[in-house]
């Protein structure tokens, strides 16, 4: 059995991709559109990822994941100014989060950590920043098909291909399964 680490290291991985090809389809100019104001572009919820990303796991096991330093509210004012910048910061995030997973060994999992003063052991702060994260990178998918329309490349089984998918599947030999391979 794959080690809960590994796991979870696969599944941000995963949802890391689909973001990044989301992010990829969308025209630069309409990474900040809005819908109306009290809803986010897709460089907002970006801003607000990393934000995130570096306050919860910057010093993860040693301090409590919402930093001083970090102003959230402006994660929610657009900041980035171009679709390098929104990728830039994108990464800065993810970096943060996969060199905090790197450093934790399975003996970690039952340590408690603080989470705006509420104590949470290492594994449900892993699993509350997966939740957290892959509501928004849905977030970000939803916004690329409302942007591309008919332009959007499906980043899994487009509608109504199920059944070519799963005859292609059945064809392939049967090795370890990947969570990208309808990507």
């Amino acid at each position: 059995m794959k080690s809960f680490l590994g796991s979870i290291q696969k599944q941000f991985h995963y949802y890391k991709l689909l973001g990044e090809k989301t992010i990829e389809q969308i025209p630069e100019k309409k990474l900040f559109w809005q819908a109306h104001e009290q809803c986010n572009s897709v460089a907002i919820i970006v801003q607000h990822l990393s934000g995130n990303m570096l306050s919860r796991l910057t010093d993860f096991l040693t301090t409590d994941g919402e930093k001083e330093w970090r102003q959230r509210d402006n994660e929610f004012k657009t900041v980035l100014n171009d679709k390098s910048a929104v990728i830039e910061e994108w990464n800065k995030g993810w970096e943060c989060l996969f060199l905090a997973l790197k450093q934790l060994s399975e003996n970690d999992l039952d340590k408690g950590i603080y989470i705006r003063n509420m104590e949470h052991s290492v594994g449900e702060a892993i699993h509350r920043q997966l939740a957290h994260y892959s509501y928004h990178v849905g977030q970000l998918v939803f916004l690329g098909k409302l942007i591309c329309g008919k332009q959007w490349k499906s980043l899994s089984i487009p509608i109504g291909k199920s059944e070519e998918y799963n005859q292609s599947k059945f064809k392939k030999p049967k090795g370890k399964s990947h969570f990208t391979d309808d990507l």
